[in-house]
């Protein structure tokens, strides 16, 4: 559905949302098979410490939710030639019940994870179009497959994000660009630690990112992980709402 992208040498990545997590273990899965890895994130000091162990990666600070950084950044970035892919990383996450709603954090989440896609895409595609190659690279997650217990705030990000990459991929790829679609299951992250429940298949940073490059490699459009969870997850998406409703109860006890 996209083409194959095997070989990384000379080709360069930008990675927002790179600091920690899934996102340095992509950079350094890239940087290793020769990508010009670029890495953003709030965190400099995480971004630079990455660079002084990687030379000849870039790291370039930023806010997602800071409109004129990111352009900024773009700008600069492709000053200095085109981009070959970009994966957009960042993300926000607290566990939310409908009876714990905070505002503030769900307005949070929807800017982190949402409208900093926004903004990346305004900064980026004109350049993308008129080169008409290139490949966007969206991480959702499989709480964005249907609503979940402790996912108020996250999940509605997340499945937006799925609608959005499907939409992207049907305007963008007769334009000659690539689009996928990233939805993985637990992975071990900062993010994840917050979770007072025992997640199934939970896999490291470092097995997620080289399922990414494998689907990469192979041109999916939907690239999840592990299979062993997601696949499960996909097939209660074809549940009708009284199956899937009772079958999320009974498996989380509520």
């Amino acid at each position: 559905m996209n083409p194959k992208i095997t070989d990384w040498r000379g080709r360069t990545v930008w990675l927002v949302g790179a600091s920690s997590g899934i996102g340095r273990a992509l950079a350094s899965a890239l940087h290793e098979r020769g990508a010009r890895v670029v890495l953003s994130a709030r965190q400099a000091e995480a971004l630079q410490e990455f660079v002084a162990q990687h030379p000849g990666s870039v790291a370039l600070p930023l806010d997602v939710c800071q409109p004129k950084q990111v352009q900024a950044a773009a700008q600069s970035l492709l000053q200095s030639g085109p981009i070959d892919l970009v994966c957009y990383l960042a993300g926000h996450y607290l566990p939310m019940r409908a009876n714990e709603l905070d505002l503030a954090q769900v307005l949070r989440h929807q800017e982190v994870n949402l409208s900093g896609v926004w903004v990346l895409l305004d900064a980026l595609l004109p350049a993308l179009l008129a080169r008409r190659a290139g490949h966007i690279s969206l991480v959702s997650s499989v709480a964005g497959f249907r609503g979940l217990p402790k996912s108020l705030a996250y999940g509605p990000t997340k499945a937006a994000l799925i609608n959005l990459a499907e939409t992207l991929y049907l305007d963008l790829q007769p334009q000659g660009l690539g689009v996928s679609l990233i939805n993985p299951g637990f992975v071990a992250t900062r993010l994840t630690a917050q979770n007072d429940f025992k997640m199934p298949a939970l896999i490291e940073p470092e097995q997620a990112a080289a399922a990414i490059l494998q689907g990469w490699a192979v041109g999916d459009f939907h690239i999840h992980f592990p299979k062993r969870f997601t696949r499960l997850m996909l097939l209660l998406r074809l549940l009708p709402y009284r199956w899937y409703f009772a079958a999320v109860r009974r498996g989380t006890g509520l």
